[in-house]
């Protein structure tokens, strides 16, 4: 039963290509005003989640509920609820920016200003070329203000970094962050590990189809996972410790030293990046024990 709070929800998603499972019993959920990273490998089964959801493919068992709506049901009223900035667009247009952003603004009934939505994603300077002269990422900016221009309810950014410098990257994270502000459900896929820690609230893991794990951000993973380690170097060589309280351990090393700072002293945190791949590495090693058994 959906959650009057949840924008959201999946149940045992499945979805077939033949003999082919491309997702295998996917469940969760996304509240209102949520910002929820989906992260894999590609191939994993992100996009076609995604896709489901968004109502441009059919599940082939399983439930799903979007703004309570059955996206294989969704008719117009449904979509324009929605925005969505697809991994590519394609878009090569022979109008300028600005004229593709109110064309598309036009289909919504209470539309963002154009020209804030062009500010936000840094294309101000652009705003009168032609989108068929941009560069990659140019255009890539146009795909998210596109996305966002009809003010949706639930925005859908699959992979929407990609082709970014960093600096364009930090206005983007700006933008979601004001979008978020104002209550909008987001859901991410992106391989840019610090962007979702930056963006999400909680985070699903998939491989192979399979949600391996779920969370909030400082979460995912097991309590080994998220362990700090100290490491530092003495006249025996390099050492390294892995503990709960870091701050015990260098403590117990400045005493034992005399008061000096002990060598090459480092505090390592471990990064969503670092459980992820710790995961998905544990997950893609027991697949690989059950083909060979």
């Amino acid at each position: 039963m959906t959650s009057p709070e949840s924008h959201v929800t999946v149940r045992d998603l499945r979805k077939q290509y033949g003999s082919f499972t491309a997702l295998d019993g996917v469940s969760f959920d996304i509240e209102r005003g949520e910002t929820f990273a989906l992260l894999g490998p590609n191939g994993a089964g992100k996009s076609t989640t995604i896709e489901i959801l968004e109502g441009y493919r059919d599940r082939s068992a399983g439930e799903a509920n979007v703004l309570g709506v059955d996206p294989q049901h969704g008719g117009l009223g449904w979509k324009a609820r929605l925005g969505i900035v697809l991994q590519s667009s394609g878009e090569s247009g022979n109008v300028t920016v600005k004229e593709q952003l109110s064309h598309f603004a036009g289909f919504y009934p209470n539309p963002r200003d154009v020209d804030e939505v062009i500010a936000a994603v840094g294309l101000t300077e652009k705003a009168k070329t032609r989108i068929k002269s941009l560069s990659g990422g140019q255009r890539r900016r146009v795909d998210v203000a596109l996305g966002v221009i009809g003010r949706p309810e639930l925005l859908f950014l699959d992979e929407p970094t990609t082709g970014f410098d960093p600096e364009a990257r930090r206005e983007f994270w700006e933008l979601i962050r004001s979008l978020k502000r104002e209550g909008t459900t987001i859901l991410l896929t992106t391989h840019y590990l610090d962007e979702a820690a930056q963006l999400s609230d909680r985070a699903g893991v998939i491989a192979g189809g399979r949600l391996i794990d779920i969370g909030r951000i400082d979460e995912i993973g097991d309590a080994d996972a998220r362990t700090p380690v100290v490491r530092w170097r003495d006249q025996n060589g390099p050492h390294e410790e892995r503990t709960t309280e870091p701050a015990g351990v260098v403590a117990r090393l400045y005493a034992a030293t005399g008061g000096a700072e002990p060598g090459n002293l480092e505090i390592i945190r471990p990064s969503l990046e670092d459980v992820y791949l710790g995961l998905v590495g544990a997950h893609d090693a027991t697949a690989t024990k059950k083909e060979l058994a």
